[in-house]
Order: C-alpha cells, then structure tokens, then sequence
C-alpha cells in the first residue's frame, strides 16, 4: 500500500498545520444554485454593526431609509442636441 504524501506548504498559507484540507476531496456546493441572485452580502464596520443587534433590524432600517427617500423618476433625459451654436 503507498502512503499518502503530504501536501506541499506554501509560506503564505494561511492554515495552521492541524488544518489540512485535501482539496482534491473537495465538493461543490449544492445549495450555491438556490441562492444565486437571491442573496447579497454587506460588510459592515465594526462601529456601524455594533449599532445592530441583528440582520433583521439592519434590514428593517434600510428599508425605513429606502421608503423615505423619493425615489427618482425613470424617465430618460433628453437626447443633447449637436447644433452649431456655442453658449458664451
């Protein structure tokens, strides 16, 4: 029976060496296609998330702000003319 070598270290690897992953066991994830589009994640400052004592408050906050700010119209502007004319 051969045995199994170790896998080579980089210097930069940032796994402590009772943290081995063998990324040839690896697997996809099966749930990835179900979320996909669905979800987004925000990284929060540390100042700005310690003001929250959940996910579900944060979002009940955002959509507070989101509901009082007037939302702008979805009318395209019109096109700029190209004229001979100069402004001066």
């Amino acid at each position: 029976m051969k045995k199994a070598s170790k896998p080579a270290r980089n210097a930069s690897d940032d796994l402590r060496p009772e943290y081995v992953f063998d990324y040839s066991k690896a697997k996809a994830n099966p749930y990835a296609a179900q979320l996909k589009g669905r979800t987004v994640a925000v990284v929060l400052e540390p100042d700005v998330a310690a003001a929250f004592p959940n996910s579900k408050a944060v979002n009940k906050q955002l959509r507070a702000v989101v509901a009082a700010v007037p939302r702008r119209s979805r009318k395209r502007a019109a096109p700029r003319r190209r004229g001979g004319r100069t402004r001066g």
